[in-house]
C-alpha cells in the first residue's frame, strides 16, 4: 500500500491569481503523478480575501483540491506548538507562516509542499521512489527534484550519490516531500554556520532554521536526479498579472 500523502501549496496576493485562475495549480499537483491523500491551499497575505475565497471554492467544486485554509487562522496555534514567536522569526515572518500551519493541519503520513512559483514542467514520477528512499534510512529526512535543472549544481553540493539520488545537506522551502512526525516537533530553534549563506530576508526563518537543525543532527537531502522543477518569476505589478491571466499569456505547464 502507497503511503498517504497530502499535496500543500500556498498562495499571497503575488500569484494567487496564477494559481486559482489560470490550469496552473492542476497541472502542479498532476506532474508530480502521485495519488495525493489530501489536495491543500493555504492562502496567507491576500488584499481580498472573499475574493480568493471564491476561487478557492471553484477548484474544490472541480476536485482540483479537496480543501484550503487562511493561514492567519491557525498562526498562534502553529507557532505555540512549535514553540516559536513572530520576535524570534524577524523578517521571515510572512514567509514561515504557510509551511508551519501546513505542517501544524496536515494528518498523512508525509507532506510535499510547493511554492507557488514552482512547478515540475512535465509529469514525473518521482514522488514514488522518494518515499521508499526516505523509508529505507532514518538519515534521509527530505527529498526534491532538481531545481531548474541544475544538476551540475545538484552535484556539487552532495557528497554522495546513487543510481536515482544525489545525497547531501541543505533545505530549500520551493519543494519538498518530508515525513510528517519528523518536521512536526518544536525543532526550529537550532542555529549552524552555514546556514547564514540563506538570502538576508529569509534569514531567520522556516527554511534557515531546517537547514541548521539537519546540519546539526547529520541528517540528508536527497534529490531525485530523473525530475526537475522549475522556479517561475512573476510580475509584481498586479494589472500586468492580470493581464497575462486574461490573455493566457504564461506557459503554465
Amino acid at each position: 500500500m502507497s503511503p498517504q500523502v497530502t499535496f500543500f501549496t500556498n498562495c499571497w496576493e503575488g500569484d494567487w491569481r496564477y494559481l486559482l485562475k489560470t490550469p496552473r495549480l492542476q497541472n502542479m499537483i498532476e506532474n508530480n503523478a502521485y495519488d495525493f491523500k489530501e489536495k491543500i491551499l493555504c492562502i496567507s497575505n491576500v488584499d481580498d480575501i472573499s475574493l480568493v475565497k471564491k476561487q478557492a471554492e471553484q477548484l474544490i467544486k472541480k476536485k482540483i483540491i479537496t480543501s484550503y485554509f487562511v493561514a492567519q487562522d491557525y498562526t498562534q496555534m502553529a507557532l505555540d506548538f512549535f514553540k516559536l514567536t513572530p520576535a524570534e522569526l524577524k523578517q521571515s515572518y510572512k514567509y514561515s507562516i504557510p509551511p508551519l500551519t501546513s505542517l501544524y493541519l496536515c494528518k498523512t503520513d508525509y507532506l510535499l509542499h510547493h511554492t507557488g512559483d514552482v512547478i515540475l514542467p512535465q509529469r514525473t514520477n518521482w514522488v514514488s521512489p522518494s518515499l521508499k528512499a526516505l523509508g529505507q534510512n532514518k538519515k534521509f529526512v527530505v527529498a526534491n527534484p532538481v531545481w531548474d535543472g541544475k544538476h551540475d549544481s545538484v552535484k556539487s553540493e552532495s557528497f554522495e550519490e546513487n543510481d536515482s539520488f544525489f545525497i547531501g545537506f541543505g533545505f530549500s522551502d520551493q519543494c519538498y516531500l518530508i515525513k510528517r512526525d519528523t518536521f512536526r516537533q518544536p525543532i526550529y530553534n537550532e542555529w549552524n554556520d552555514a546556514s547564514s549563506r540563506y538570502p538576508d530576508y529569509g534569514m531567520w526563518g522556516f527554511e534557515r532554521r531546517i537547514d541548521s537543525w539537519m546540519r546539526n543532527h547529520d541528517f540528508h537531502r536527497l534529490t531525485y536526479k530523473f525530475a526537475s522543477y522549475r522556479h517561475d518569476s512573476f510580475p509584481k505589478n498586479i494589472w500586468r498579472q492580470r493581464l497575462e491571466v486574461f490573455f493566457g499569456t504564461r506557459d503554465e505547464r
